[in-house]
């Protein structure tokens, strides 16, 4: 018998001890992320499923977040379970328990839908290249999924599919899983001038201009400078996260926000400017953050994103290839599953969504521009 409780998020400490034994326990569902989230208009909800011994099988950090929508006089929200819920996926009548709570919980809430997106593996390395496999677990969640009425999103909020080092070797065996190129730039980076340091809070302000000077130069959409500033700050603070900037002569050329949490480690954030880029310090600073991590005690690094369809012509493509280089495997998972609690509204609000989201993106890459003037 398995039973859901909420308990009170505030406590930090108490919630990170409690999902860091979890398989998959992620930096996104700490307690430090809700902490976040919350100045940004969500409400988190810390749940954990209890065993007869009282011992802790399962947890979930949900965020929820009202939305104003005109066509409707009520006030509605949605909730989100980034890179959870946590359990062992293996177990299905645990996995049944916690997706039927989780369905319950929505609708209590009067939520439209619940997302979810844990980090579990359906497969591993490219399809259709030699080593490729499914994963049986990952399989059977999928069924189950579908048995208890959740659907397979189309709004996937993170990467489904990423390249994961194994951080178990030594670093000589850590480099010669590499591809010979990439042992090659990480050498002329360092031949050429090119050094790494360890930043801090202080460095905010550096990081988010290179930041949006990478996003518009490569054309993706980021958020207003003061969401990065709360979550480097509150995640630097904590111990969980640190930025490693790349230095050419004294000046910033580069940096990666590398986070790390429960034995794993994250490149979350990648950042770079258009000088000295024939130096290659971006291999470097890659090196680096493992060196790091491994030092750390973590066991794994998370190069966090890959195509969804490994083909040249997708946008990730030429990203994936750098990733590809550093030996790490190819780990494509569940993705984001979603559990209408309200149908109907549920139809209509995907109906909308496009021309929402479109929108978003003009708005913020406008905003981008403007702080970069600024």
């Amino acid at each position: 018998m398995t039973c859901l409780e909420s308990v009170d998020v505030k406590e930090a400490a108490l919630w990170n001890q409690q999902i860091e034994r979890l398989p998959g326990a992620h930096a996104l569902q700490t307690w430090h992320w809700g902490q976040v989230k919350a100045r940004f208009g969500w409400r988190p909800h810390a749940l954990l499923w209890r065993d007869d011994s009282g011992k802790v099988s399962a947890a979930a950090l949900v965020l929820q977040r009202r939305i104003s929508n005109d066509f409707l006089s009520r006030r509605l929200s949605v909730m989100y379970a980034p890179r959870g819920p946590l359990l062992d996926w293996t177990n299905a009548a645990l996995v049944r328990q916690v997706l039927e709570d989780l369905g319950d919980f929505a609708r209590k809430k009067g939520a439209i839908f619940i997302k979810i997106d844990p980090d579990l593996p359906i497969g591993l390395g490219v399809p259709g290249e030699d080593g490729a496999e499914s994963d049986p677990c990952g399989q059977t969640v999928e069924k189950i999924l579908k048995e208890h009425g959740w659907q397979f999103s189309g709004e996937q909020i993170q990467f489904r599919n990423t390249v994961m080092v194994d951080l178990c070797q030594d670093e000589v065996e850590i480099l010669m899983r590499m591809k010979s190129k990439t042992r090659y730039n990480i050498r002329l980076a360092e031949r050429r001038g090119v050094s790494i340091r360890v930043g801090n809070v202080q460095d905010i302000d550096l990081l988010y201009q290179m930041y949006a000077h990478t996003a518009l130069r490569d054309d993706f959409v980021i958020r207003n400078k003061t969401y990065y500033e709360t979550v480097w700050r509150v995640f630097f603070t904590a111990g969980l996260a640190e930025p490693l900037i790349a230095e050419v002569d004294g000046k910033a050329v580069g940096a990666v926000v590398l986070f790390r949490f429960a034995g794993r480690a994250w490149f979350i954030y990648g950042m770079s400017l258009d000088e000295h880029r024939e130096k290659m310090f971006n291999y470097l600073l890659q090196w680096e953050a493992i060196r790091r991590a491994k030092a750390a005690g973590c066991f794994a690094y998370d190069m966090w994103g890959a195509p969804d369809v490994f083909k040249e012509d997708d946008p990730l493509w030429g990203v994936f290839r750098f990733k590809d280089g550093f030996g790490g495997q190819v780990v494509r998972t569940l993705g984001a599953w979603d559990f209408p609690a309200r149908l109907l509204i549920y139809r209509l609000y995907n109906q909308i969504l496009p021309a929402i989201l479109g929108w978003m993106r003009k708005r913020g890459k406008s905003a981008t521009k403007r702080s970069m003037s600024t």
